[in-house]
């Protein structure tokens, strides 16, 4: 498990996918992630496969957690990941929670508290879904939630999301 002591510095992301070729997604969204100047993927979980959250009529996804390394500010770097899913065929149709060919979402940004139209940083949700828990504890479990006042780890180890997720 490695060192539970408190980090405070690591940009996180999360990528999901539930159409198409899965596993061919995510490997898509990193190298399109690293083709970008100025993003560069430093660490990576393995994939895990969950039951859908909100919509549960449609097919399991399969998430990923990077760590990036950039010198982007939080909005840029939003606009930056928007573009990849953009590129990749990512439409939003107003559906949330629904289908998506990717979806890649900012979880942390150092210790950054961010909240502007758009982008809410710390991910306000990323502390009660465990498909997002469970691969950012496995490259990251100390690094520390700064509204929570939780690491990675304990993070996982408290939440209620009964949602089954598995390493593929």
């Amino acid at each position: 498990m490695g060192n539970l002591n408190k980090q405070t510095d690591g940009i996180y992301i999360l990528l999901g996918t539930n159409l198409g070729e899965r596993k061919n997604n995510l490997q898509d969204a990193i190298s399109k992630l690293n083709e970008v100047d100025e993003i560069f993927v430093t660490n990576q979980s393995k994939i895990y496969e969950s039951s859908p959250w909100g919509i549960t009529n449609q097919p399991k996804y399969l998430n990923q957690v990077l760590e990036v390394a950039t010198s982007l500010e939080p909005y840029q770097l939003l606009i930056k990941l928007l573009s990849v899913e953009h590129k990749m065929g990512r439409t939003r149709n107003g559906i949330k929670w629904g289908p998506r060919i990717i979806d890649i979402d900012l979880l942390f940004y150092n210790q950054s508290c961010v909240e502007r139209t758009g982008l809410v940083v710390p991910h306000p949700q990323l502390h009660n879904r465990r498909f997002t828990l469970i691969p950012l504890d496995e490259i990251a479990p100390w690094f520390y939630h700064p509204l929570l006042k939780k690491t990675a780890h304990q993070l996982l180890e408290e939440c209620q999301d009964p949602l089954v997720v598995v390493g593929v």
